[in-house]
């Protein structure tokens, strides 16, 4: 069994507004060798797959500046304090493309982005008949262009790359393991 390395110092190198970056001195429980480990202490990430009652699935395209370029996604973004995910993800659903759906938001499933150096949940959700009720209500610093389109149409844009980001890819494996309409 893998044991849980000793933490012997942690240590805040910075807050970036949606992470804070710390330093851990850990010692290997073999070796008893320390090294020095950076980690990111983030909030928790939602995501939403919106469909409307004509079996569409609503996508959102955006500039990333990690990458440099634009993605297709599912709407998605950080929790706010002690909100409650499915509340998260219905509200950056409504904010980022104006749908809504009926009633409340299915739980699909949580997953953890990258562990590696990552502390944070991104959670799944499904709200099923969506319709256009609101303009979207942008961050000062989004730029989103709605994208509707045949949920049939998914597994091809995963298969060709045109959708490759990997928590809505994730999203859409729960989504598929439940519904196989995809």
């Amino acid at each position: 069994m893998i044991e849980k390395w000793k933490t012997l110092s942690k240590k805040l190198i910075g807050n970036f507004r949606i992470f804070d970056l710390f330093q851990y001195e850990r010692e290997h429980p073999k070796t008893h060798k320390t090294t020095n480990f950076y980690a990111m202490d983030s909030t928790n990430w939602v995501n939403i797959i919106p469909i409307t009652s004509d079996n569409e699935i609503i996508l959102v395209e955006q500039y990333r500046h990690g990458i440099d370029s634009t993605t297709l996604e599912l709407p998605a973004g950080l929790m706010e304090l002690n909100e409650d995910p499915k509340d998260a993800a219905m509200r950056e659903c409504l904010e980022e493309t104006g749908y809504e759906g009926e009633g409340d938001a299915i739980f699909l499933g949580r997953v953890k982005p990258n562990p590696a150096y990552l502390n944070n949940f991104c959670y799944h959700y499904l709200w099923l008949n969506c319709k256009k009720k609101y303009d979207q209500h942008l961050d000062e610093n989004e730029d989103i262009n709605v994208i509707k389109l045949p949920i049939s149409k998914i597994k091809d844009m995963i298969e060709s790359g045109e959708i490759d980001h990997s928590l809505v890819i994730s999203a859409l494996f729960f989504y598929k393991k439940i519904y196989a309409n995809m």
